[in-house]
């Protein structure tokens, strides 16, 4: 008798691991997911939900509990860059606003499906260790809270356990296209902020903040400073947290009537690709590919992992494809979807000055209602930047400039 007692182990039941689970489930399999965390919690975020992120909720049929939960939608992307300002809509795939929801909603939400979907959920589970026959992944080995260890047993076990992946750590995942710590971020809520809607953010030399709204009536403000200086200002992080505000006055007045009702939070990540699969397991979410959050787009990264590893995974349980065939497309798929904004954003993480190319052609987008959606699209992870930034869109953009001019 096997002793796979489930199709899938996923390790991390967040952004990345419920779907996962849930579309499994879905499809039939026998599935169990495993958090340390209990729900609702909050976790580190930028929040942001994208429109194609939210194409992925309303494919699963959940974006209408994230609309319910009083979070607003978000239907302008500003970007202030001191002597001009690009403003534009996020729209695309069938979606004309972005959402910012609070981890202890969404995530809720998400793991919620999953259980509903079949899987079986357990929270409050620290993994030890995997089992590893031979080189193959076939289980894990953890506790419940005050619990004994157990081991349970799994055609494939997915890591969807972050930055710090036991899963990647545990198979020595191999890392390519690395990138150092390149900026560092911190954030809180406040209240008193209205934000009408508006993303705004704030580019000034060697610093940056943005602000939107998000669940009960509070707004996200983060701040943001290069890797570099970082050292210089660890000892008082609110001090620089304020200063970066007082860059912009017209934004620090309006925090001026707002007050800040939660702690700092925040941190600075590598960013890097690891290998996303080998035998008996694979990697989603964070685990397998992690970028500077400045661009906001992890979340529905870990929603397209989702997706495309539950499609490999379907492909090799019912035979269809080999494990390594359908891994392979979709480690495939998700690096060319990814590549343009993994190296668009390592380019604005740095913080530094934009070249004076760049300046002349984002001054030329500020003068065109066309090109400013366009801008905000790539913002969105609507348009890839490799399309906005080609000859030909550079081009165009530059000549309506100077027709307009």
């Amino acid at each position: 008798m096997s002793k796979h007692v489930y199709d899938a182990v996923v390790v991390g039941a967040r952004c990345a691991g419920a779907p996962t689970a849930m579309l499994l489930a879905r499809r039939g399999y026998r599935v169990l997911v495993v958090d340390r965390a209990t729900f609702p919690s909050d976790t580190v975020s930028t929040h942001l939900v994208h429109p194609p992120g939210l194409a992925a909720l309303d494919s699963w049929g959940l974006l209408p509990q994230v609309i319910a939960s009083g979070c607003p939608a978000i239907d302008t992307y500003s970007f202030d860059f001191g002597h001009f300002t690009i403003e534009g809509s996020p729209a695309g795939n069938g979606f004309r606003a972005a959402y910012a929801p609070r981890r202890t909603v969404l995530d809720k939400i998400l793991i919620d499906a999953a259980a509903e979907s079949g899987a079986e959920v357990r929270e409050g589970f620290t993994v030890e260790n995997l089992v590893i026959e031979g080189d193959t992944v076939t289980g894990i080995r953890g506790h419940s809270a005050g619990g004994r260890s157990v081991t349970e047993y799994a055609r494939v076990v997915v890591g969807a356990d972050g930055i710090n992946s036991l899963v990647a750590k545990a198979v020595g995942a191999v890392r390519y296209a690395e990138k150092p710590k390149l900026q560092c971020s911190y954030y809180s809520y406040w209240t008193g902020l209205p934000m009408e809607g508006r993303f705004e953010t704030y580019v000034r030399p060697d610093r940056a903040f943005a602000a939107w709204p998000t669940n009960d009536d509070r707004t996200v403000v983060i701040c943001g400073l290069p890797i570099r200086d970082f050292e210089a200002n660890r000892a008082d992080i609110e001090a620089g947290y304020l200063a970066t505000m007082a860059l912009v006055p017209s934004f620090a007045e309006r925090a001026g009537s707002a007050a800040r009702v939660e702690r700092l939070v925040g941190m600075a990540v590598p960013n890097f690709f690891r290998q996303p699969y080998g035998p008996g397991w694979a990697l989603v979410g964070d685990a397998g590919y992690l970028k500077d959050f400045i661009t906001a787009q992890g979340i529905q990264d870990a929603f397209r992992d989702a997706e495309l590893c539950a499609r490999a995974l379907d492909e090799t349980f019912t035979g269809s494809r080999t494990f390594d065939a359908a891994m392979h497309d979709y480690q495939e798929s998700r690096d060319t979807q990814v590549m343009p904004m993994y190296e668009f954003t390592a380019e604005l993480a740095a913080l530094d000055p934009p070249p004076p190319e760049l300046q002349q052609l984002l001054g030329a987008v500020s003068q065109s209602r066309p090109a400013m959606d366009a801008f905000a699209r790539v913002a969105a992870g609507v348009t890839s930047p490799a399309d906005f930034f080609s000859d030909e869109s550079v081009d165009r953009i530059m000549g309506a400039a100077m027709l307009s001019g």
